[in-house]
């Protein structure tokens, strides 16, 4: 039967436990920088997303400048004057008619006819 050795361990045994160690603390410096290196990306990416939000205002507040010195540049023109309604005209013409049928330059027949031109 083989002998076991009391107290501190062999050269194997004393490697075996080096490489166990080396490993998990590479292991573990992996994943923090890992992790490190993720939360930059994250962070970068934020970064990003902020400086086009923040060029995007900037550009919409300068179409609004642009667009309010546009319209204080476009001088106010006033309504125009409504077109006189042919309503009116047409009791002018009638008026006119009936002051030469009562002067007697018109007809009966004639004052008829002319307002049946206007009425229609």
């Amino acid at each position: 039967m083989p002998r076991r050795r009391r107290g501190r361990p062999g050269l194997v045994g004393t490697m075996a436990r080096t490489a166990v160690v080396a490993g998990t603390a590479t292991a573990v410096h992996g994943a923090v920088s890992g992790n490190k290196q993720g939360k930059q990306a994250a962070a970068d990416e934020q970064a990003a997303a902020n400086q086009a939000a923040y060029e995007s205002q900037a550009q919409l507040a300068e179409m609004q400048r642009q667009q309010a010195a546009a319209a204080a540049a476009v001088p106010a023109v006033a309504p125009a004057a409504p077109a006189p309604v042919a309503e009116d005209d047409m009791m002018s013409k009638l008026k006119q008619l009936a002051d030469l049928h009562t002067a007697g330059v018109l007809t009966d027949e004639e004052f008829a006819t002319a307002k049946a031109k206007i009425l229609s």
